[in-house]
C-alpha cells in the first residue's frame, strides 16, 4: 500500500480523496494555486505545494509542475480526481514513466474511451448497445452525410469526438441545416479539444441519462454497482443525481451491469469508470464512458456502502477488489443535490466570500464540500463548492430528508442555487420520478419569471 499520495485537485473532491487517504493510513500531499491557499483541504494536508498562479492552464493543468511537486514530496501515486488532467491520457503516461502510480485507468484505456468514435466502436464489439448513428467519424463529401442522416432519420445530432461536459453537441431537424450544423460542429470541436473529428447520432427525443458505476482490478475482476439517474440537467450539466432509477425493471439493469463489467474485463479496464447511457422505450444505448470518479458517486456509495475513492486507491496499488458481483446489495435511495455558488435562476456565477455557511445534519444526511465560513470562493473555477447527498429506506423518505436538509443548508455572503433545488424537490413530476433529461430546461422556461 502508499505510504504517501498527491491530490491533483481541488475544491470538494481534494478534501474527499484526502478523507479516503487519512482512512487508509496513507499521508497526503495536496497541490494548490494561489487562489486556493485558504482553502480548507491545504490546512488539513501533511504536506501542500503550491503549483503556480489562480488560472487553471498556469497551476491545475500543469503537469511539469504537478509530477515535481510529487518528486520534492516522494509521492508514490497521483490521485486526479475528476475534471482537470483526471481523463488526460498523456498526463497518466507521463505519471507512470516518472516513476508514480496513477490512481485512474492505463493511458491506453482513456485514449479509447476518451474519443467518442473509438469508445463506441469498442462497445459494439463488447456488447453494449449504442445509439444508432455513423460507423466512425463523419466523411468529408456532403452526399455521404447526408446519405448517412437519412439512413438514421431526422433528428440527428452531431457530436465531437474528443468532446465532453455537455459541448461539442449540435441537434439538426431537417437536411437543409445539416450540413451547416456540421462545419459549425467542427469548427468547435477543433477550438474546444483540438479535435475536428464530428460523428453523428440519432437523436433521442424523451430518454433519461442512466448511468452504471463500475470497478475493476488488474486481477481481471470487474463489478458493476447499479445505476444512477442523471436525468436533471441544463445544458448537459447534471443538476440533481439519484440511485438506483425510478421505474426501470431491475432485470434489465442486470443485463446492461453485466455488460459493462464484461466490457471492462475485455478492455483490461483499471480502476473506476461510468459508462453513461440514454434510456428510452426500455432500450439503452451507450453514450459515453468516464474513465475517472464521477461527481455523483456518493450516491452509489450509499445505496452499496462500497467506498468507491478507498476501491481506486486499493486497485492502483496492485490489491484485487475486495468483493464480488454477489457481494453487492442495493439497498434503500439516495439521492445528491449538486450546491452551486451561482444565481438560482440565471445561473450567473457568484464567487466572493461566504460570510455564513452551516451544514445541514441529521439521519441519512451526508455533505461533501471544502466551504466554511469566512472562506471565499475564487471566480477562476467551476462555480460548484458542495454536495448535499440524503439515504432513505425509500425515495419518498430520501425526497423527505432532502426537503430538511436543503431547508437548513443556510449559506450567506454568496448567491447559490439551493432555492432552485428547494422548488424542484417540491415539483409534482420529479416527486412522481422518471423525468428526462430535457425536463428541467423546459421546467425553467416555464418558471423564467423569477426573480
Amino acid at each position: 500500500m502508499f505510504k504517501k499520495i498527491l491530490i491533483a485537485n481541488r475544491g470538494e473532491i481534494a478534501l474527499r480523496i484526502q478523507r479516503a487517504c487519512r482512512e487508509l493510513g496513507i499521508k497526503s500531499v495536496m497541490v494548490y494555486s494561489e487562489a486556493d491557499r485558504d482553502a480548507k483541504y491545504v490546512r488539513l494536508a501533511d504536506e501542500a505545494i503550491c503549483i503556480g498562479p489562480a488560472p487553471a492552464s498556469q497551476s491545475y493543468l500543469q503537469m511539469p509542475a504537478i509530477i515535481s511537486a510529487a518528486e520534492v514530496s516522494d509521492a508514490q501515486a497521483i490521485h486526479p480526481g475528476y475534471g482537470f488532467l483526471s481523463e488526460n491520457a498523456d498526463f497518466a503516461e507521463r505519471v507512470e514513466k516518472s516513476g508514480f502510480a496513477f490512481i485512474g485507468p492505463t493511458a491506453e484505456s482513456i485514449r479509447i474511451m476518451g474519443d467518442k468514435v473509438s469508445a463506441k466502436q469498442a462497445m459494439i464489439k463488447a456488447g453494449v448497445p449504442c445509439v444508432p448513428g455513423s460507423e466512425g467519424e463523419l466523411p468529408s463529401d456532403p452526399a455521404e452525410i447526408r446519405a448517412i442522416a437519412r439512413q438514421i432519420g431526422y433528428p440527428v445530432i452531431i457530436k465531437a469526438a474528443g468532446g465532453g461536459g455537455g459541448r461539442g453537441m449540435r441537434v439538426v431537424h431537417t437536411e437543409a441545416a445539416l450540413l451547416g450544423a456540421v462545419q459549425m460542429t467542427k469548427s468547435e470541436a477543433q477550438a474546444a479539444f483540438g479535435n475536428p473529428a464530428v460523428y453523428m447520432e440519432k437523436f433521442l427525443e424523451n430518454p433519461r441519462h442512466i448511468e452504471i458505476q463500475v470497478l475493476a482490478d488488474t486481477h481481471k475482476n470487474a463489478v458493476h454497482l447499479g445505476e444512477r439517474d442523471c436525468s436533471m440537467q441544463r445544458r448537459h450539466q447534471k443538476v440533481i443525481e439519484e440511485a438506483p432509477a425510478f421505474g426501470i425493471p431491475r432485470r434489465l439493469i442486470e443485463k446492461i451491469g453485466e455488460r459493462c463489467a464484461a466490457a471492462c474485463k475485455r478492455l483490461g479496464y483499471r480502476g473506476a469508470g461510468t459508462f453513461e447511457f440514454l434510456y428510452e422505450n426500455g432500450e439503452f444505448y451507450f453514450i459515453e464512458m468516464n474513465t475517472r470518479v464521477q461527481v455523483e458517486h456518493p450516491v452509489t456509495e450509499m445505496i452499496t456502502g462500497i467506498d468507491i475513492v478507498k476501491t481506486q486507491i486499493l486497485v492502483a496499488a496492485g490489491e484485487k477488489l475486495p468483493f464480488a458481483q454477489k457481494d453487492i446489495q442495493l439497498r434503500g435511495h439516495a439521492i445528491e443535490c449538486r450546491i452551486n455558488a451561482e444565481d438560482p435562476y440565471k445561473f450567473t456565477p457568484s464567487p466572493g466570500k461566504v460570510s455564513t455557511w452551516h451544514a445541514p445534519g441529521g439521519p441519512g444526511v451526508r455533505v461533501d464540500s471544502h466551504m466554511y465560513s469566512g472562506y471565499t470562493v475564487p471566480a477562476n473555477y467551476d462555480s460548484m463548492i458542495g454536495k448535499l447527498i440524503v439515504y432513505g429506506d425509500s425515495r419518498d423518505q430520501a425526497l423527505a430528508r432532502m426537503r430538511s436538509a436543503l431547508m437548513e443548508t443556510i449559506v450567506e455572503g454568496i448567491k447559490t442555487n439551493i432555492a432552485l433545488h428547494r422548488e424542484l424537490l417540491l415539483d409534482a413530476n420529479f416527486i412522481a420520478g422518471g423525468t428526462n433529461i430535457h425536463y428541467l430546461e423546459k421546467w425553467l422556461e416555464q418558471h423564467a419569471t423569477r426573480p
